[in-house]
């Protein structure tokens, strides 16, 4: 297994994502980027660039905040978040520079790029999607999917799939609408799947650890929600 610190650079600030490939396959092979939670680069994100690397892709995992580390306060993610909210240019190009990266390594065949993320991070990768990156294939889980600066129509160029727990405060009726309608207006070739009676991060076991309503870990939707990104990427790679 290939491990390794990547960096990037943005507007002065040094970012380090960890980087996964498996070291016994011969060639380039698809690259994922993987877009952490808003507290960023955590052991959790290294865990699934890891898995991705298991069966058979080259994996990001990325850093928002420099330096490769995390937030651990919610209060202090909230605040960094605020701005990207506001304005997501600055996350489309820090997910930028990390796909560039991500592109530029050995075992990447910089041709097959997609992009996943969870919670603020498939909001990450939706914005980089938006921005018109040169992506096979856009994947969120239990993500954000609001933005203040929707889609043109063309810009997306990959297949988008989200993956939305019926029952999440985060992510309501109306804003799954306002999405739908943003990728129809875009011409994008998009799905959204709907998990009955779950909350919010239903891929994360340590969520229950907030305390926070609405908030649960669900095995199933956590494998059915693998499983259906796994069917995607077969479908574009």
């Amino acid at each position: 297994m290939i491990e390794r610190e990547i960096a990037y650079e943005v507007a002065g600030t040094t970012y380090l994502g960890t980087y996964y490939a498996d070291d016994g396959l011969a060639g380039a092979r698809p690259g994922v980027l993987v877009a952490p939670e808003g507290g960023g680069l955590t052991e959790h994100t290294r865990s699934i660039a890891r898995r991705l690397s298991d069966v058979g892709y080259a994996a990001l995992a990325m850093d928002y905040y420099g330096g490769g580390k995390p937030l651990d306060d919610i209060n202090q993610v909230m605040v960094r978040l605020g701005p990207w909210f506001a304005d997501p240019t600055g996350i489309r190009e820090i997910a930028t520079a990390a796909l560039a990266a991500l592109a530029a390594e050995p075992e990447t065949d910089p041709t097959k790029l997609a992009a996943i993320g969870y919670c603020f991070g498939g909001t990450t990768a939706l914005e980089l999607a938006r921005s018109g990156a040169a992506l096979k294939a856009v994947v969120g889980f239990h993500s954000g999917l609001g933005t203040v600066k929707p889609a043109a129509a063309g810009a997306i160029k990959g297949k988008v799939l989200v993956n939305i727990g019926a029952d999440d405060p985060i992510v309501p009726p109306e804003q799954r609408a306002a999405f739908e309608a943003e990728m129809k207006t875009a011409g994008v070739d998009w799905r959204v799947i709907l998990y009955g009676g779950v909350g919010h991060s239903f891929t994360n076991p340590d969520v229950g650890r907030l305390g926070r309503e609405g908030f649960a870990y669900d095995a199933a939707a956590d494998r059915r929600s693998w499983a259906a990104m796994i069917d995607l990427f077969g479908e574009v790679f």
